[in-house]
């Protein structure tokens, strides 16, 4: 699939990884202990949602309150480091380091190279690495990732979006060393700069059933655990449309988490199909369907740069697709109430807007706050509260670091720049 779209010389199969109990059991602990260490250096309870409180079968249960009781007396960040290296004693222990090793000193690299800072593979493969001197480097994957304690892998160097990010990083992991840390960019937005990658409008209308005469309002869908009352919020918005007589102005785009299969959108859609089309993810997944064994097809690239750059506005709950729009300078509404009857009794809009990383937005006017179902004419598409996009770029800028059209040249230049002689 990756060969389709760039070459690749030589492929290496990795082995097989079976996570041992010992490591499992380390590695959770590493991970509460450093949401516990995180919330006390910022304040920030919901840093604590990153782990999961609430287990369905009798051995997890017993697994992970297990590591909650042990987790006070990890409380010194000291203590934590000492875990870390008990956790990379035990991967070296591990039957897959053996194996890793050997393929490696077969097959010589001059670089190892990991594109998901919480794969766990990479945390053995990196350790392999290391003992047989070759440089490793790895990215932080997300703009929200450094918060939530899943940096399992020790690498040479780190690539990070921004200074904003540098920072965090060095906050959160105080034993990386800054000279480690380098400042890139993230490639994912680059592809907004190549007309190519704009789909003909004829065909991208007709592709999925659009109306050339109609605005489209993009909605784009959070996955169910993040945002579960996605679907009601969809309807709200239709619900309006037509309440106000705007059906024959406006069309809605919807666009799923490219991990939800759960279908919940799917009664919506077929009550609304005359107004909600679909514009499925086009992405490639390995039969775990995880986040970090998942990727975008480059046909899906061009689906989302086209989505941006023919819709009038993107509707969500807190999504990076706030910044993607922005790269045409087309308005991010966040929606900012609860559904009457929530899906999750526990759930919240308002929790979600305390996740640390929304504290990176320098002006609440970057976006449109949409805080009723009564604001959605007004809002949508009236705009009100829109600044042009001023404090949307500014964010942007804090976030990406202004390098949106040069981080692949700069990751790469790293790499090769860490090439063992």
């Amino acid at each position: 699939m990756i060969k389709e779209n760039t070459s690749i010389a030589e492929e290496i199969c990795i082995p097989h990884y079976n996570e041992s109990i010992k490591e499992k059991f380390l590695r959770e602990l590493i991970c509460l202990s450093r949401l516990y260490y995180n919330n006390s250096k910022v304040d920030n309870p919901t840093l604590l949602s990153n782990w999961n409180w609430k287990q369905k079968t009798f051995s997890k249960k017993t697994f992970y309150k297990t590591i909650e009781v042990f987790v006070p007396f990890f409380k010194k960040y000291s203590s934590i480091l000492k875990l870390e290296n008990r956790y990379q004693k035990a991967i070296r222990q591990n039957p897959f380091y053996d194996e890793v090793k050997d393929v490696l000193n077969r097959m010589q690299p001059s670089a190892i190279f990991c594109s998901h800072q919480r794969a766990l593979k990479a945390a053995t493969i990196f350790a392999a690495a290391t003992d047989l001197g070759i440089p490793t480097t790895t990215v932080i994957y997300s703009w929200d990732n450094l918060p939530k304690a899943r940096i399992a892998l020790k690498a040479n160097y780190y690539l990070v979006w921004s200074e904003y990010m540098r920072e965090e990083l060095n906050l959160y992991y105080p034993e990386i060393s800054s000279e480690k840390i380098d400042v890139t960019g993230t490639p994912q937005f680059e592809f907004y700069g190549d007309q190519k990658n704009i789909i003909e409008k004829e065909t991208f209308y007709k592709r999925y059933n659009l109306d050339p005469e109609k605005k489209i309002i993009c909605f784009s869908g959070d996955d169910t655990k993040t945002s579960p009352d996605d679907p009601s919020y969809l309807k709200d918005i239709a619900d309006e449309l037509i309440k106000a007589n705007l059906q024959g102005k406006y069309q809605i785009l919807l666009r799923r988490c490219p991990v939800d299969f759960s279908g919940r959108f799917d009664a919506v859609v077929n009550e609304y199909k005359n107004l909600i089309k679909e514009a499925p993810p086009l992405w490639y997944f390995s039969t775990s369907k995880e986040w970090n064994a998942v990727y975008p097809s480059m046909d899906d690239v061009k689906l989302l740069v086209s989505t941006a750059f023919y819709s009038d506005v993107v509707v969500n709950v807190g999504s990076t697709m706030a910044f993607d729009f922005a790269m045409f300078n087309k308005p991010c509404v966040f929606i900012n109430y609860d559904q009457e009857n929530k899906t999750a009794k526990d759930w919240s809009v308002q929790t979600i807007y305390q996740f640390q990383h929304f504290r990176s937005m320098p002006n609440q006017n970057a976006v449109i706050w949409l805080n009723s179902k009564e604001e959605i004419i007004p809002k949508i598409i009236n705009k009100e509260d829109y600044d042009s996009g001023n404090c949307m770029r500014e964010w942007f800028n804090i976030v990406v670091d202004n390098k949106q059209n040069t981080a692949s040249a700069n990751i790469s230049a790293i790499i090769k720049g860490s090439f063992k002689s």
